[in-house]
This record gives C-alpha cells, sequence and structure tokens, in this order.
C-alpha cells in the first residue's frame, strides 16, 4: 500500500464512511447496510426484499452486482486519506450460483491502492453462506469535490 494514502486513518474517518453508507439514498431503497469496515476491508448485508428479485424468482443480477461493487469500494475508501474520493472505472462480475433465500452479504477487500488507481475483489454471499458471485474492479483515486 502507498505510504501516503494508505495505512493511518483514524477511527473518525471510518465512522464518517459509515455515516455516509447509512445516509444514502440508494444504500437505503436496497436495504444494503454495513457490517464492518476498516484496514482495507468491507463488510456489507442486506434483507432481501420482493424488489430484488427478477420475473424468475431469483435475485436480481444488479443487485449482486451493487452489493459486489459496494464492498470493494468501502474497501478501498477506507484505505483513503481524507480529501480523496473514488470512482469505479471497471467492474467485473462473476456469477456463480443463482440468489436465492432472504439475505446477501458482501465481503470486499482492497488488494493494490495507488495515487491514482486502486484495485479491489470482493465475494457475495447468500444468508447459508454459499458464494453466489466474486467480483474485482479497478477505480480512479480522484480529490473529493470541495476538497481542495
Amino acid at each position: 500500500m502507498d505510504e501516503e494514502i494508505g495505512p493511518g486513518l483514524d477511527e473518525r474517518h471510518l465512522e464518517t464512511l459509515r455515516a455516509r453508507v447509512s445516509r444514502s439514498p440508494f444504500h437505503q431503497w436496497v436495504g444494503l447496510h454495513l457490517v464492518s469496515v476498516g484496514d482495507g476491508t468491507a463488510e456489507l448485508a442486506m434483507d432481501l426484499r420482493p424488489h430484488h428479485f427478477n420475473p424468475q424468482g431469483i435475485v436480481h443480477g444488479g443487485i449482486i452486482t451493487a452489493v459486489a461493487d459496494t464492498s470493494i469500494g468501502l474497501a478501498l475508501r477506507s484505505r483513503l486519506r481524507p480529501g480523496l474520493t473514488h470512482r469505479t472505472a471497471q467492474l467485473n462480475v462473476h456469477f456463480l450460483a443463482k440468489g436465492e433465500g432472504n439475505r446477501l452479504v458482501g465481503r470486499g477487500r482492497a488488494v493494490h491502492l495507488g495515487q491514482r488507481m486502486g484495485y479491489g475483489e470482493s465475494e457475495v454471499l447468500d444468508g447459508e453462506g454459499r458464494l453466489l458471485a466474486r467480483a474485482s474492479g479497478t477505480f480512479i483515486v480522484l480529490p473529493a469535490p470541495g476538497a481542495f
């Protein structure tokens, strides 16, 4: 990890991330909540509702993708110093099993974080711990609006 961006974030910064997720209109609508974040990892969970399923009765791939993207993004963000943000540049999702049941869990981890780019990976599981998808993503690191 790059020392300038990575280690040494304080609990105040991590609490800001937690608050940001809890206030996000998207995260509220989808029902996604942050279980843990810090040190380059993030875990999210959500209880599934009828609007999360496709017409075949399985979890919509877009919901699984959103969980994967968010878990990687928050894992990377937990390593960013205040004043920086990130945007998803590329995301690969490999669907391994159909989503059923009543819960999803996303576990993301920051693999590499540099001055301009970050890379992370995630797993999305159902409530029974069955692996539904693996994802990898590249993120652009940039100044947060109004930070500088």
